[in-house]
């Protein structure tokens, strides 16, 4: 028996010696880290709730993992934190109270990877306390410690955040729409607020901003909550505080000896086209839009934009408008050839920016082989202080033109004759026109008043004046027309101009006319459009001011439309298989053209079919001279190669049997066909202006070829 009891007698006694020791090194640990006279863990006699109340940084919202104030254990100032101590419970309080007090007792559990029988040391502690913080559920954490026999056990007191009653915006009368923060916060009402999911949902208010273009907006979180539940947010939307302008001379430099450089171009000008003002808030879509059109001006080579807070006005900043003008006086000068003018040269003196106001004033000289023309005008693209956006023109000119109505291709022409006699003697003197006159028209987009709104649709309205002169190439009046001057049937000779109730052929006509348009621009480029439509309707109406002047109205209607399409497959843009519209510019565009002429007209002034803005088949003006007609085009245009294009088209146009409507019928004395069609293709070199232009177009299959020379497409 004593034998038996020997065996069990060392065992024992190692265990109960184990046990003591344990107990013994816990005590004193617990001493040395986690004891104090409170029993609250502390450091250097910080209090806890004070370190750990949190308030939100405005700037870096609900920041609580970088808190610099975080407690540890040790709190008798020695180095002891990598010293481990044993963790036998844990408990949660300060969540009682609260409408949701066991969701938020589990949610700080859950943060923590101390768990009972977990040995810990500072930093372990430490970041539980971030990671209970970062949960976004708690406005506050307190920790106390009480000693066990089997180690320490920690006490945890949160102080809950509250329910979530509403969410406001300071100030009240920002730009994102209430009942967009009230989507985004309604189903989030009556429930605990959350810190992490208050910011996801603030980011979503940060991202309408983005979206719209608000991009320097700022929204920082509350600096405290209160217990209510009523959160404020501080919106700081980029209020625009001024707009300067600095003018950059070609050495890039703003300043001249010390001073600022004068610009050409007046401060008003560059204002008027800025939907951006100093106190509303800044948009970098409208800026980009801004600049746009100081482009589209013509008047500056480069924009450049900065920003700066302004010193002045904290929370506002400043734009500075860094501009290089364009020089805007222009002499030009060249040879040309069109089918209307034939061989010409022209001289022209322009200024695009008269007196810094961006009017336009020309000065235009043509001398052609079918007409020589003096023309001075001015423009005015935006008068001042029009929220219309309205312009103005004006022009007089001075011309002599040789009519293509009165001439034929193959046909021959009809001579100027001075009367209705025949004579062996008449000589076989060209019809010529002189005019002299003027007008002026105001234009405007229809924006409703709005000067920035993107409107398709724009009017027209105005007046011309013209004195016209029946004349030979000699200068002498001539105001009667015949094939054949010196044979010709008497049934044959025609009044140039209008012949006037009387039954005279008066050598002089006045035409006073009103004119009105409306337009509408839908094409998705000016120069070289693939999408989109374009549609205009306009009318003239001529009243008479004496015994030489007609009245008559005029009408003509236009539509056009192009499909975009693939079908050939030339350049590298068009063989990808991911290609779009812009890579590989392929189109098929269709346009209609319509005018009738309603009263008694001179023949000058009919509608002319033919040439390279007509049936493209037949020279200028040789297809008809009518009182009404009709004109469809279909054209595919494709890229060749760089900056080389192809066109494929078909040309159609008819009088409507309207050529013996004309007063002297001189398409029908001429043997004017009045209907035809006209089938070809073209070669286009890419230029600023829109493309270079050679045209190749049969006359109705009958291998009658003409080759037609222009810049621009015909639609």
């Amino acid at each position: 028996m004593r034998n038996n009891l020997s065996k069990f007698k060392k065992p024992f006694t190692s265990m109960v010696c184990f046990f003591l020791i344990l107990i013994s090194n816990n005590s004193e640990l617990t001493a040395k880290y986690l004891l104090d006279k409170e029993g609250e863990i502390k450091k250097n006699k910080v209090h806890l709730q004070d370190t750990n109340q949190y308030s939100i940084n405005p700037i870096s919202m609900f920041d609580f993992l970088n808190n610099k104030n975080n407690l540890l254990i040790v709190d008798n100032g020695e180095k002891k934190s990598n010293e481990n101590v044993l963790i036998s419970e844990i408990i949660i309080e300060g969540w009682e109270k609260h409408p949701e007090g066991r969701k938020l007792e589990l949610a700080a559990y859950d943060s923590m990877t101390i768990k009972p029988g977990s040995v810990i040391n500072n930093q372990i502690l430490k970041d539980d306390l971030n990671a209970i913080y970062a949960s976004g559920w708690f406005s506050g954490v307190k920790i106390k410690s009480e000693d066990g026999q089997l180690g320490v056990r920690l006490i945890v007191n949160v102080i809950p955040n509250p329910i979530l009653t509403k969410v406001k915006l300071n100030p009240k009368n920002t730009i994102v729409p209430k009942s967009y923060v009230n989507n985004i916060f309604t189903n989030y009402y009556g429930t605990t607020l959350n810190l992490n999911e208050l910011q996801n949902r603030i980011n979503l208010i940060k991202k309408w901003y983005e979206e719209k273009g608000y991009s320097i907006a700022r929204i920082s979180g509350p600096e405290r909550i209160s217990s209510d539940g009523v959160v404020i947010l501080n919106v700081d939307e980029g209020i625009v505080s001024d707009i300067e302008f600095r003018f950059l001379g070609s050495d890039g430099e703003s300043n001249v000896d010390g001073k600022p450089r004068k610009g050409k171009t007046k401060d008003w000008v560059i204002k008027r086209e800025l939907k951006t003002i100093p106190g509303s808030i800044f948009n970098r879509r409208i800026l980009e839009a801004d600049i746009d059109r100081l482009y589209a001006t013509s008047l500056f080579d480069d924009v450049r934009v900065s920003l700066a807070p302004d010193n002045k006005n904290p929370g506002q900043v400043l734009i500075i408008l860094d501009l290089s003008e364009q020089k805007t006086g222009s002499l030009t000068g060249g040879i040309g050839y069109s089918n209307s003018s034939g061989i010409f040269a022209q001289v022209g003196l322009q200024e695009t920016n008269a007196l810094g106001r961006a009017w336009s004033t020309n000065l235009n000289l043509n001398f052609g082989e079918h007409s020589t023309t003096y023309n001075i005008s001015f423009t005015d693209p935006w008068i001042k202080g029009d929220r219309y956006k309205t312009s103005f023109r004006t022009n007089v000119f001075l011309s002599r033109d040789y009519p293509q109505e009165f001439r034929s291709e193959k046909n021959g022409r009809i001579y100027a004759v001075n009367d209705t006699t025949t004579a062996s003697t008449d000589s076989l003197s060209s019809i010529v026109l002189e005019k002299t006159g003027g007008g002026f028209s105001f234009s405007r987009p229809l924006n409703g008043g709005d000067p920035f709104k993107d409107t398709k649709w724009r009017i027209l309205a105005g007046m011309n004046f013209k004195k016209i002169k029946m004349i030979d190439s000699d200068g002498n009046k001539k105001p009667y027309g015949d094939r054949t001057p010196t044979t010709g049937n008497i049934n044959e000779i025609i009044c140039i101009g209008y012949t006037s109730k009387d039954g005279s052929c008066p050598s002089e006509n006045t035409l006073v006319s009103f004119i009105g348009s409306i337009s509408r621009n839908n094409l998705n480029s000016t120069i070289s459009p693939t999408a989109g439509n374009k549609y205009s309707f306009g009318s003239e109406q001529f009243i008479s001011v004496g015994n030489d002047s007609p009245t008559f109205n005029r009408m003509r209607a236009a539509y056009a439309f192009f499909i975009p399409t693939k079908l050939i497959n030339l350049t590298k843009g068009c063989r990808n298989s991911d290609v779009v519209n812009s890579d590989c510019p392929q189109t098929i565009g269709i346009e209609f053209k319509a005018g009738t002429i309603l009263g008694e007209l001179p023949p000058y002034e009919a509608f002319c079919m033919g040439g390279s803005s007509s049936v493209r088949g037949w020279s200028s003006c040789d297809l008809s001279v009518s009182k009404s007609f009709v004109e469809a085009t279909a054209e595919y245009r494709f890229p060749i190669w760089r900056m080389i294009s192809g066109a494929l088209f078909a040309d159609f146009g008819s009088d409507l049997g309207s050529q013996d409507d004309v007063p002297g019928k001189p398409g029908k004395l001429l043997q004017k066909s009045g209907t035809g069609y006209s089938i070809g293709g073209g070669l286009g070199v890419k230029t600023p202006i829109g493309p270079l232009r050679l045209d190749v177009a049969s006359k109705d299959l009958s291998g009658d070829w003409r080759y037609t020379l222009g810049v621009g497409w015909k639609f």
